[in-house]
């Protein structure tokens, strides 16, 4: 038996298939880099979010929600601005004030830190967001939804009372990563690698001047890194200006390489926004901070996955779960029945009653990458159960309704 062969690129590239299966579009009036979701594709990131809130809540994350505009001056203080300067939206003047389409979401979180003093026994303080950011892209780098100049980033704070606690953290941040690329269905070293992100202590123009906190904190990631085993690349020029970092690096379908997600350690803006903390003495001290995230920008993510699945998602992600294909007229009202029992409990379905004959509507579900469809006929009809066929399984027989429910809804729930 002859291997199945490896698709091209452009048959895998997600632009192409996002159109084929209508997940998105992007529209000159709107403006270029930014996307536009069909209700089709608004699934599938509803189900991201969904999935990495419920899991960052489980593991003590703090959501919240924060303002998408704010004051230049915020970014000064922290020196996003000017350092990201050529990467973000022009100021926009208001009653004599300069604000910012925000780029990150590192001052607001530090403003809700800010709020009320904190002592050592409530740190780590981690705070979470899906946060909408906006950065201006060059013409020439869009590309799809893997660049984009809007976009919705799953970005968390860690706040630490010192470097033990903050490379702890880093720690349950890779775990994290790890667990949600397994869910995912990724191979570490085989879709995705770790990247050792280092700074240059003699550029200080790109990165913060503190050569002892450069030369400490690459050290604690890199000896991380080891413990943890495995390989990992080095990278020098790609750290943040605050810090180094340790990135998720991913390839697309044409081989170009992106960072998916991000751990970074930062010891230069808990001395800017005064992030201290009372220790064990009943003294201020400054805190360490731990900037993440978890599933990256949503938008490159489900580009990732469009690409590393060509559009056939398993089951928990699929944008319709199963379609249900009447094979004549007389057919439609147990086709309903069966459609109404399996909405009842959130499965996605669709209703295929049209005129067309039976193959070709068969052929639109295959086209349409849907995990599943049930057929409904006369013979199925006669014994009061239903065929399922998976996309990837073929014909699983006759099954009553309750049985095809409990086995989508156990496939559901284990995310296979």
């Amino acid at each position: 038996m002859n291997p199945t062969p490896t698709p091209a690129p452009e048959e895998r590239d997600h632009k192409k298939i996002g159109k084929e299966l209508d997940l998105f579009t992007f529209s000159t009036s709107v403006g270029k880099g930014l996307p536009l979701w069909t209700e089709k594709g608004s699934v599938i990131r509803r189900e991201l979010e969904r999935f990495i809130v419920d899991e960052e809540t489980k593991r003590d994350y703090k959501h919240v929600y924060t303002p998408e505009i704010a004051k230049l001056d915020l970014y000064r203080k922290s020196g996003h601005y000017p350092h990201y300067k050529d990467s973000m939206y022009a100021p926009i003047k208001i009653d004599d004030e300069e604000f910012m389409l925000r780029p990150m979401t590192c001052p607001h979180h530090f403003e809700l830190y800010l709020r009320k003093p904190h002592s050592y026994k409530e740190l780590p303080i981690r705070i979470a967001e899906l946060a909408r950011l906006y950065r201006y892209e060059q013409s020439g780098e869009l590309m799809g939804l893997q660049r984009v100049r809007s976009f919705c980033l799953s970005d968390a704070h860690i706040i630490c009372k010192d470097d033990e606690q903050a490379v702890e953290e880093i720690g349950k941040a890779l775990d994290l990563i790890e667990f949600v690329t397994e869910t995912m269905g990724l191979a570490k070293g085989a879709d995705y690698w770790f990247r050792l992100s280092l700074g240059d202590i003699t550029n200080s123009e790109k990165y913060h001047k503190d050569d002892a906190s450069w030369i400490k904190s690459e050290g604690l990631l890199r000896d991380l890194l080891i413990k943890r085993g495995g390989t990992f690349t080095e990278a020098k020029n790609e750290a943040a200006f605050y810090g180094p970092k340790i990135d998720v690096q991913m390839k697309n379908a044409n081989g170009k390489e992106d960072t998916a997600f991000t751990v970074q350690y930062d010891f230069c803006m808990p001395g800017r926004f005064n992030l201290v903390y009372t220790n064990e003495a009943g003294k201020e001290e400054i805190a360490r901070v731990v900037h993440r995230s978890s599933v990256g920008a949503i938008e490159r993510i489900i580009a990732f996955l469009i690409e590393k699945y060509i559009g056939a998602f398993p089951l928990w992600l699929a944008p319709v779960h199963v379609q249900i294909i009447a094979i004549d007229e007389q057919h439609h009202i147990e086709a309903q029945k069966v459609y109404s029992a399996l909405r009842a409990e959130n499965i996605r379905c669709e209703l295929s009653l049209g005129k067309e004959g039976f193959g070709k509507k068969v052929r639109s579900a295959k086209l349409e990458k849907i995990p599943y469809f049930i057929i409904i006929g006369d013979k199925d009809i006669a014994v009061q159960k239903v065929t399922l066929e998976s996309r990837d399984g073929g014909n699983l027989g006759q099954m009553s309704t309750d049985e095809v429910l409990a086995k989508l809804l156990k496939e559901i729930k284990e995310k296979k």
